[in-house]
């Protein structure tokens, strides 16, 4: 059976303890909800930080001491780094690349949010870019419209990204790409024309992250991806108890399409990902 990757968006910037009791906030609470989805099958956490008063942070200090918690209790496990803007100064977005993850996401221009503007400049990605390149990072390329397809390839025309880059797509945010299956396709065709060997999967937000999740996987996603970040309920009626409990719900999709879920040396290689280290 085909490995398939399970990416765990544990916090974002969005969510609050009054949306769901669940999302974890402090450093310490990250960690433990990382490895309670590492262990029901996960092999890359999506990484936000929040201050105390659960806003968004940039403090590389927080990234820190996440990075180091997920790699002392998840071994091998992709650790990557948001540099998402919403709530956050565009000069610091990429602070915490110094510290080295595996993986960081970057988002290759502007798209309207519900109550902002997710504002891209290109000398920002270009910025943003160049530290990735400069640090061993492996971006993961995230897709919020169709030109944004069109903004990575300018950055690899640059140098800036190679030509297997890690594609997401991200569907379902009002006022952005509707969750569409037929939009999914004209994505798909546009980034396999462009990039022919990428890596790619699909984030569905809310009520369609399991629609979204079963579209990918029908079509022949190298990985799915979930977390309370995109979704804090199970059912309409239901909050999820966890970031593990939604991970448990993506293993069954994965293996409901017949495939499997990766090992974190199965992640790694695909990806692109330095080895972890020896077990």
């Amino acid at each position: 059976m085909r490995p398939v990757i399970i990416a765990v968006a544990i916090t974002g910037s969005v969510p609050r303890r009054k949306d769901n009791p669940a999302v974890p906030i402090t450093p310490d609470e990250q960690i433990e909800s990382t490895r309670q989805a590492y262990e029901a099958g996960a092999t890359l956490v999506h990484i936000h930080v929040r201050n105390d008063d659960e806003t968004p942070s940039s403090d590389p200090d927080r990234f820190a001491a996440v990075q180091a918690g997920v790699a002392r209790h998840c071994p091998g496990m992709i650790i990557q780094f948001s540099t998402g803007g919403r709530g956050r100064d565009p000069a610091q977005r990429s602070s915490a690349l110094g510290l080295r993850p595996d993986m960081a996401s970057l988002s290759t221009g502007s798209v309207n949010f519900p109550t902002i503007v997710y504002e891209n400049h290109t000398v920002l990605v270009d910025e943003m870019a160049g530290k990735m390149k400069e640090f061993g990072i492996r971006p993961e390329i995230e897709i919020f419209d169709l030109s944004h397809l069109h903004g990575a390839r300018r950055l690899a025309d640059k140098g800036l990204l190679d030509d297997q880059p890690h594609i997401q797509f991200v569907m379902g945010i009002q006022n952005a790409l509707p969750a569409e299956e037929r939009l999914l396709d004209i994505l798909l065709k546009e980034a396999k024309h462009l990039f022919p060997n990428c890596t790619w999967t699909a984030a569905g937000i809310g009520r369609h992250q399991a629609s979204v999740m079963d579209w990918a996987l029908a079509r022949g996603a190298d990985a799915v991806r979930t977390g309370l970040e995109d979704n804090i309920r199970i059912t309409r009626d239901r909050l999820a108890s966890s970031n593990a409990e939604l991970v448990e719900h993506a293993v069954l999709s994965v293996e409901r399409h017949g495939h499997r879920v990766a090992t974190p040396d199965e992640a790694r290689a695909l990806l692109g990902c330095r080895p972890g280290p020896a077990t």
